[in-house]
């Protein structure tokens, strides 16, 4: 049997912090599925799913426990194997680009858990604009939107709440998930 585990490390950035965390799931026989990691303002983070032998998992992750430090946090969660049944539903694509201020993510969100869409990934930066220099916001994320939910309602809700915040927002590719 396979135990699938989620790691969490944020700490200092440094050389060879990823390589601590392979050496450890090398040790113990661990596949690495699935990773996100980056720095941020010094301090690097990553979540990854570790797929080790049932049989050592324990020992993977004291392995692992032994890495957590003053300088490096590390935070280990067993994935569940019952996963709930999904409602159908589709992927669908957003863009966002605007003036950077705060409020973007918890507004659109908002809005998003409104319409029950989950959102399955994430990813935000912020860039001088070519023109004016300002700090543009940018956000790409894929959402998983319930099939009963409208596109069409979804984008005009979107939509209406881009040009209240004056940011501009497209969604496309709707995929089926389930």
């Amino acid at each position: 049997m396979i135990t699938s585990l989620v790691v969490t490390i944020v700490g200092t950035d440094r050389p060879g912090l990823v390589s601590a965390v392979s050496d450890k799931a090398a040790e113990f026989g661990a596949n690495w599925a699935d990773s996100l990691m980056a720095n941020l303002a010094g301090q690097f983070a990553g979540i990854l799913l570790l797929q080790v032998p049932s049989r050592n998992a324990d020992m993977l992750v004291a392995a692992l426990k032994e890495l957590d430090t003053a300088n490096l946090h590390v935070a280990i969660a067993r994935g569940t194997a019952a996963v709930a049944p999904q409602k159908p539903s589709r992927r669908i694509k957003l863009d966002l680009v605007g003036q950077d201020r705060p409020g973007i993510i918890h507004n659109i969100s908002s809005e998003l858990a409104k319409h029950g869409v989950s959102i399955e990934k994430l990813q935000t930066r912020i860039s001088s604009g070519a023109m004016s220099g300002e700090q543009m916001f940018h956000m790409q994320a894929t959402l998983v939107v319930p099939t009963i939910v409208s596109e069409d309602a979804l984008r005009a809700a979107l939509e209406g709440l881009a040009n209240e915040m004056m940011v501009d927002v497209s969604l496309d590719d709707p995929r089926e998930v389930g």
